[in-house]
């Protein structure tokens, strides 16, 4: 078996990953939000940090001084955040994955759990895995036909399946 047909926990996978990962999972979404906010104001305060992701200031205040100490915020205490330019960059790109990993999961019809499987998910997927769906995206948006097909075949699909088949724990 070579190396990249071995096996890992979810544990084992995200350990190897966060030998190469600049950011928490946390990290991200701070950052993320930052971005979405300051691409309309320029800024961000704490408080409206921590009250857009559902988290006390005091621990909105800890990951931004640790997003500062990485370059990506400059923040001074109970100032503005604002972003650097590196910042700019990876927010944008969080930015990005949220919303291509939000659109399969729209175009493959999950609605109920679709913002909370695309921010359990968009941590996990590799670059690789991201291109292809975006990919994927695309040719579904280019080829409404394919969707219209899809969505029959959902229909008839789930007229044959016994809830019994996904097990729930």
């Amino acid at each position: 078996m070579s190396k990249k047909d071995e096996f890992y926990t979810v544990r084992g996978y995200k350990m190897i990953n966060s030998e190469t990962k600049l950011l928490t999972s946390s990290m991200e979404d701070y950052l993320e939000m930052i971005y979405r906010i300051c691409k309309e104001e320029d800024y961000i305060r704490i408080n409206q940090l921590a009250r857009n992701l559902n988290v006390r200031p005091s621990s909105a205040t800890k990951i931004v001084q640790k997003l500062r100490n990485l370059g990506m915020v400059e923040y001074e205490r109970y100032g503005i955040i604002q972003l650097t330019e590196k910042g700019k960059k990876v927010g944008r790109f969080l930015l990005k994955r949220h919303n291509i990993i939000d659109e399969f999961l729209k175009n493959i019809g999950t609605e109920e759990t679709r913002l909370k499987d695309t921010e359990m998910i968009e941590h996990s997927v590799s670059i690789n895995t991201l291109q292809n769906i975006h990919i994927l995206n695309k040719f579904l948006f280019d080829n409404p036909d394919i969707m219209e097909r899809f969505e029959i075949y959902k229909v008839e699909y789930h007229k044959g399946v016994n809830s019994f088949d996904f097990p729930i724990y």
